[in-house]
């Protein structure tokens, strides 16, 4: 990367050009909303609350709803979230309607992060015609766009799978890369998460070494819509992140981390992954090193 874009490729939609193409054959569209209802003690950081409640309340026309703890993530698995197998995950996505030859474009609401975790697990099978909508739903419903209480009728499809699995990582790769120069870790959690002032996920503190861009300060609160692209360059140089090092991004179950390598795309970083179950894991297994302060 030679210097940095003057705007966000396609990867990026506006509401604006949504609107212009809801009727376009090839498109489909999903709702990607989850929340996280903080509870206390470290064993249980949050519950999680599906977006389906409202999405059937309102939502773009036309869109169906990914739901990732129940459809997309392992259900058995000790963390939240977790990656299921590719062949499983692209079943789940051909039978919401994702198929070869379809433009994807993704949206939630409060926060991007949902949509681009969908974002990064379809890159990771290797179909790129997919989309973030800026501002997402709450942009959307702002701008007085109409919505819909309509349910989805997307056919299911067929996904092929080109694999890209250096795209997500686990702790061995995470911990092979402490002090490795060639290797930048970015915690996209909060900066109190990151100095160790809270121990939401269990022992606090980092990853060492990790420095800190947190995801919920590279988009506007109010609008959601993400910080102009070279305020965010500016963010990503200032902690080190250098675009010819591998970069690693991780968080607290790898969601708020995909915001972050989402945008390290679209400056032009090409050697991105993100640690999958995050801190969930690494905070909870006392063999991993932790760093405070």
């Amino acid at each position: 990367m030679n210097e940095t874009p003057s705007q966000y490729s396609e990867a990026l939609v506006t509401c604006d050009w949504l609107e212009a193409h809801l009727n376009d054959p090839d498109l489909v569209v999903f709702d990607c909303t989850t929340y996280l209802v903080p509870t206390e003690g470290p064993n249980r950081p949050y519950d999680i609350q599906s977006g389906k409640a409202d999405y059937d309340a309102g939502h773009i026309p036309g869109a169906g709803y990914f739901d990732l703890q129940k459809h997309f993530s392992v259900a058995d698995s000790p963390y939240r979230f977790t990656l299921p197998p590719a062949q499983e995950t692209a079943a789940a996505f051909a039978r919401h309607g994702v198929s070869d030859g379809k433009r994807v474009v993704l949206y939630s609401r409060k926060n991007l992060q949902w949509a681009t975790r969908f974002w990064w697990m379809l890159r990771w099978l290797g179909f790129d015609n997919v989309a973030i909508l800026d501002g997402g739903y709450d942009k959307w419903v702002a701008d007085g766009r109409i919505t819909s209480t309509s349910q989805c009728k997307y056919e299911a499809g067929q996904l092929s799978i080109n694999l890209r699995p250096e795209l997500f990582v686990g702790k061995d790769v995470v911990q092979s890369a402490i002090g490795a120069g060639e290797v930048c870790t970015i915690n996209a959690l909060t900066a109190d998460l990151h100095r160790g002032e809270n121990p939401r996920y269990g022992r606090p503190g980092r990853i060492p070494g990790s420095v800190n861009v947190p995801a919920t300060t590279l988009f506007n609160p109010e609008t959601i819509e993400l910080l102009p692209i070279d305020t965010v360059a500016q963010a990503f140089a200032g902690i080190g992140a250098d675009p010819t090092k591998r970069i690693i991004v991780y968080c607290g179950g790898g969601i708020a981390a995909t915001l972050d390598a989402f945008l390290l795309h679209e400056l032009g970083y090409r050697d991105i992954a993100v640690y999958d179950n995050s801190m969930s894991e690494w905070a909870n297994n006392v063999s991993l090193p932790i760093e405070t302060g």
